[in-house]
């Protein structure tokens, strides 16, 4: 048990908040902790790289006919204002909107003809890959919570998922949570108050750096009882992530930003909050999000989803495309670009995707409405055959004509990018009951294995 003396606004590890272990951790960071771990890497000069996903949830289903199944020889109350274009892989055209995808289509797996949709407003199936219907008690986990649960974390110092969703208006666009799995594998939100903790206050008397010492050392003898406790199963699983969090400053130099380049940043483009006229209700063009993703991954996470803007255009679709659809055409590439610089194309998988597509006929309001008999999504790297595009819809797209593609197969072939079988492996609900990653049957898509 750790104890602090001297200061009443000090309890026993097990009677501190969140908040202040924290504050507490913070004070292990900015070149103070105990970075085992990364003076073992720096000594060794090796590479331990492990698999992750970074899932993008394009926020309220974006419209598949303005994007990547453009039809231009439909009538124009369907095919719409946009024009295609065509990419570096011959014969696939996307909108004219997205030059820099177009580019790099070559890196990229395009389904034109996603299905299963269960038709709600909510981030739920794209976190998930589970209906809102027939849930098991508790609830169905994000896959992050999954991963946290069959691996745990990749490296002890950063917790396996994180939530980088923004806070959105409409309750269900919201991170649906850990479901039957817990607060113990929790996805990690680096954002508010946590985040703000993880700062080395920089008026720092010597005495108080003294002090500061002197905890350090208690975190040391701390740890190594909680080796003690880690080896004989008893040590909670809250107390051994936020000792492994703490005690080493790897996440917090993931989470600045600043440690990049000028050029890496510039390569991801500015945040915006305000490209739509409602971003201040959470829909935001919040670019530095797909590096932060990208930084992450490379500090030891295995799952990251992150949210971008927003695409519930019932009303002036073409004008807010004009405005959203460059950004995410820059943040989606960069982040691909850095998987090829990195030497991550083979370890990171990218899907990018929303809760379903829109109607084929523009409205009276120059928008478009719900449609969940197909949507569409891109995904890059996680060694996956890329530069094709899976599935054909009919002349409005309104329905796939060839290959129709489940949410779940998405998913089981993200779980097999990262090293789980979905016919085999299980989770189990509150009640002790077995559940398979995915429905029975589902596999992973054999065109990107």
């Amino acid at each position: 048990m750790l104890t602090f003396t001297g200061h009443d606004w000090f309890r026993q590890c097990d009677g501190l908040s969140r908040r202040t272990f924290l504050q507490v951790g913070g004070l292990a960071l900015g070149g103070l902790g105990l970075p085992d771990i990364l003076r073992a890497e720096a000594a060794s000069g090796t590479r331990n790289p492990h698999k992750a996903v970074i899932m993008i949830y394009l926020t309220g289903g974006p419209p598949h006919q303005d994007t990547v199944d453009l039809k231009p020889d439909a009538p124009s109350e369907i095919r719409g204002e946009f024009r295609p274009i065509s990419t570096n892989v011959p014969g696939v055209q996307v909108c004219e909107h997205l030059p820099r995808i177009a580019q790099q289509m070559d890196r990229i797996t395009t389904i034109r003809t996603l299905v299963g949709s269960n038709g709600g407003h909510s981030s739920f199936q794209c976190v998930t890959g589970r209906r809102t219907n027939n849930q098991p008690a508790g609830g169905w986990p994000g896959f992050e919570s999954i991963v946290s649960r069959l691996q745990g974390p990749a490296n002890p110092a950063v917790p396996p998922g994180f939530n980088l969703f923004m806070k959105m208006a409409h309750g269900p666009y919201n991170h649906p949570g850990p479901g039957f799995l817990g607060t113990a594998h929790q996805a990690f939100q680096p954002e508010g108050d946590a985040r703000a903790n993880m700062t080395l206050n920089k008026n720092v008397s010597l005495g108080r750096l003294g002090q500061r010492r002197g905890l350090l050392s208690g975190f040391d003898r701390f740890r190594r009882e909680a080796d003690g406790q880690r080896d004989a199963g008893t040590l909670d699983p809250f107390a051994e992530q936020a000792l492994n969090v703490l005690t080493s400053s790897r996440l917090a130099d993931a989470l600045d930003l600043g440690k990049e380049s000028p050029e890496v940043r510039r390569n991801y483009g500015k945040d915006d909050a305000k490209v739509l006229s409602y971003g201040h209700l959470g829909y935001q063009a919040i670019m530095s999000k797909f590096l932060m993703a990208r930084r992450l991954v490379q500090a030891g996470a295995r799952c990251v989803s992150v949210t971008f803007a927003d695409f519930d255009w019932h009303g002036g679709n073409f004008s807010n495309g004009r405005k959203v659809w460059p950004l995410f055409d820059q943040g989606f590439t960069a982040l691909v670009d850095d998987l090829y610089r990195l030497g991550l194309q083979d370890d990171v998988t990218v899907v990018a995707w929303g809760e379903f597509g829109r109607t084929p006929k523009i409205n009276k309001n120059a928008g478009r409405d719900h449609w969940s008999r197909n949507a569409f999504a891109l995904l890059a790297g996680g060694g996956m055959p890329t530069g094709q595009v899976i599935g054909t819809t009919n002349r409005f797209a309104e329905e796939p004509v060839t290959r129709p593609v489940h949410f779940q197969e998405v998913f089981a072939t993200l779980y097999r990018n990262l090293g789980l079988d979905v016919s085999q492996v299980t989770v189990s609900d509150l009640n002790g009951r077995p559940h398979y990653l995915v429905d029975d049957g589902v596999g992973p898509l054999p065109e990107l294995l």
